[in-house]
């Protein structure tokens, strides 16, 4: 034998542990792939078919279109439009890949790599000449070091259309819908947000209507990246929002907008509010505010242009409150337009404090108290009257509820209880203070007397269709109550508030042609709980034909600087406005024509009275006279307002007379007919 050394062979012991050992490191492998298996086939097998899912299923959601907002005529006063938004990605515009003539890809000889180059310059003077803006402000931003820069934002899909339809490297688009307004009664339409949520007005009272109901679709992903609908999937299309009409005339809304407007700066006024109503119906044919804004451009709306103070704001409304008192007069103490009653030389002390009238008014028929406007007549018929009777009263003719008109926060208004009354409550309610009233509390009460006695709940919302032109709620008039008798309502029309425009306090709220009814009201307006400051509210409210009421308009003018009686300030603005809607508004022009017995009567007569036409556009200005018979010339001028008429309003000329008008040079106002 050698001497060398022989090794051992492994026993059989060893062997056996070495392979106990692979077996087990094969088992527990084994049960981890199984506890794995189990894992995700039953325990977590949601979670990783989601996970799944997310690599090859893509759920896209699809916009609905939100509903459109009509005026009465079915004009659009809201709509939803189609707007592109671009983006583009400075790197790789900077590093385009290059192609040639035939679309194969051009490669570096050396590298083999594609060959690119910066496409900026190309790219800036495309989007500058199709949106406008400079081509060095387009290039600034694609050699930026950002990965992504808005090009255009909302861009109207038709100018976008032509970059749209080329395939760019590193630029693409989406698009988004945009909201656009004809830009009249924004306090009563409201604006949506970035995201076309509805955020104030009607726009947010019926956000869930307009809104509709987006639609979904789910595509699938192929290996090589190719995407396609998913064959076994629900695909739910976009249901469109509801449309909302309204009882607004976007005409009558414009020109209402147009004369407070004027009213504020003429009289520096803080704030004005018309309201334009069918005494008939209860419909609102224009409710406007001022200030207001610019629907279109958001960055002009604040909390202040935004309130509708003809829901939202509450004031004491002085002597149009007095239509109380004569409805009480006239029903409970049997007072007639003769009755003589002393209105003590202006001055009535009472619990050591003093009502006065702006005359010295001593014996005078009560016909001649309400056309000058006696605050002590009005204080000593409301205390004859009685506490109950006038509470009564008051709150029938709707002043201290809502009136319903289904609005976002509207005031009620403030009436005291009886049991929280004092001695001055009395008084001072008859000619209109201790008491809160909004402008459309005081137009449903006059519209109430125009339309007979009845109280009609007023309404803005004609009617909701959905999608399928299906109605989904409509409004009908509705009548609330009889506040007083139909003979009444007649007598207090024409032996009081006709009496008032024909020769008292509101002569400067005549129509020419049309016979008014209505009341003055110039109120002081508390600050910091006195009276001492002379700050004012005016107003006017009125309805015509005085014979045969149709429609209703209040005019209030808050806190004016140049002048403060309700006779300058309101009453002119309520009689252009009605000049002007009469004169453009087929539909009045028919309704009164149809209804109005003085209509007739003016048709009938060979002579007529010249209105005037001052501040007027020359459309208007040519639409009144025809109304009245009369023709018009402006020497072939169609731009600016009227600054002179060669007949002097209010003389009578035959009917076919041609009236001569000069024109400014530019017109001042906006015009929306």
């Amino acid at each position: 034998m050698s001497g060398r050394d022989i090794p051992e062979k492994p026993s059989d012991s060893d062997f056996g542990k070495r392979l106990g050992l692979v077996v087990l490191f094969f088992l527990v492998f084994l049960a981890g792939i199984v506890a794995m298996l189990l894992n995700i086939q039953i325990v977590n097998v949601r979670k990783y078919k989601e996970k799944a899912e997310k690599q090859y299923v893509r759920l896209v959601t699809e916009k609905a279109q939100r509903g459109v907002i009509l005026d009465r005529h079915g004009r659009m006063l809201a709509e939803t439009v189609e707007t592109i938004s671009f983006y583009a990605d400075p790197e790789i515009v900077r590093n385009t890949p290059l192609f040639d003539e035939k679309g194969k890809p051009v490669n570096d000889r050396k590298t083999g790599n594609q060959k690119t180059f910066d496409n900026s310059r190309e790219i800036a003077s495309l989007f500058s000449r199709h949106l406008g803006k400079s081509r060095r402000e387009y290039l600034k931003k694609l050699r930026r070091g950002k990965r992504l820069v808005v090009l255009g934002r909302k861009v109207p899909a038709v100018q976008a259309l032509p970059i749209m339809q080329k395939k760019i490297p590193g630029v693409w688009f989406d698009r988004e819908q945009q909201r656009y307004y004809l830009n009249v009664a924004a306090q009563v339409i409201g604006v949506t947000d970035s995201k076309n949520n509805g955020i104030s007005g009607l726009e947010l009272q019926f956000d869930r209507d307009l809104k509709g109901r987006d639609g979904s679709r789910v595509f699938q992903r192929s290996a090589t990246g190719k995407r396609y609908p998913a064959p076994d999937a629900l695909q739910q299309d976009p249901r469109k929002g509801h449309t909302v009409q309204l009882t607004l005339d976007a005409d009558i809304q414009s020109i209402v907008e147009d004369e407070l407007s004027a009213a504020v700066g003429t009289f520096q006024a803080n704030a004005a509010t018309g309201i334009v109503m069918d005494v008939r119906t209860g419909e609102i044919l224009a409710m406007a505010n001022n200030p207001t804004f610019d629907l279109n451009r958001r960055v002009t709306w604040s909390p202040e242009r935004s309130r509708n103070r003809a829901v939202t704001d509450s004031f004491e409304p002085g002597s149009t409150f007095k239509i109380v008192m004569a409805a009480t007069a006239t029903e409970v103490l049997n007072r007639k337009a003769e009755d003589r009653v002393f209105a003590n030389n202006g001055v009535l002390p009472l619990y050591g404090l003093r009502i006065r009238d702006h005359e010295p008014y001593g014996d005078i028929s009560f016909r001649e108290a309400i056309m000058h406007s006696s605050n002590v007549v009005a204080a000593k018929t409301a205390m004859e009257t009685g506490r109950e009777k006038f509470y009564a009263y008051t709150k029938s003719f709707g002043f201290g509820s809502k009136t319903g008109v289904g609005l976002l926060g509207e005031s009620s208004g403030r009436v005291r209880s009886l049991k929280n009354w004092d001695r001055t409550t009395l008084p001072w309610m008859g000619y209109g203070y201790q008491v809160m009233v909004t402008p459309l509390q005081i137009l449903q009460a006059y519209a109430a007397v125009a339309n007979g006695g009845v109280l009609m709940k007023p309404r803005i919302i004609r009617r909701v269709v959905d999608g399928e032109g299906r109605t989904v709620k409509e409004n009908q008039p509705e009548e609330v109550r009889k506040v007083v008798s139909s003979e009444t309502a007649r007598y207090l029309g024409m032996e009081y508030f006709k009496a008032v425009v024909d020769s008292g306090t509101a002569k400067s709220a005549a129509i020419p042609g049309m016979s008014v009814a209505g009341k003055t009201g110039t109120a002081r307006r508390a600050s910091g709980g006195s009276y001492a400051n002379p700050v004012y509210v005016s107003s006017f409210v009125g309805y015509f034909p005085a014979e045969s009421p149709r429609y209703a308009l209040i005019v209030l003018v808050e806190e004016p600087r140049t002048a403060y009686y309700a006779a300058t300030v309101a009453a002119p603005v309520f009689s252009r406005i009605s000049s002007r809607i009469l004169a453009c508004s087929e539909e009045l022009q028919k309704n009164l024509a149809f209804r109005s017995p003085e209509q007739g009567v003016l048709d009938s007569t060979k002579t007529v009275a010249v209105p005037d036409l001052k501040g007027m556009t020359p459309r208007d200005a040519e639409r009144l006279l025809k109304w009245l018979g009369l023709e018009m010339d402006s020497n072939g001028g169609s731009d600016g307002l009227v600054k002179a008429q060669n007949v002097a309003p209010g003389s009578k000329v035959e009917k076919s007379r041609i009236i001569r008008v000069k024109l400014t040079s530019t017109a001042r106002k906006r015009s929306f007919l």
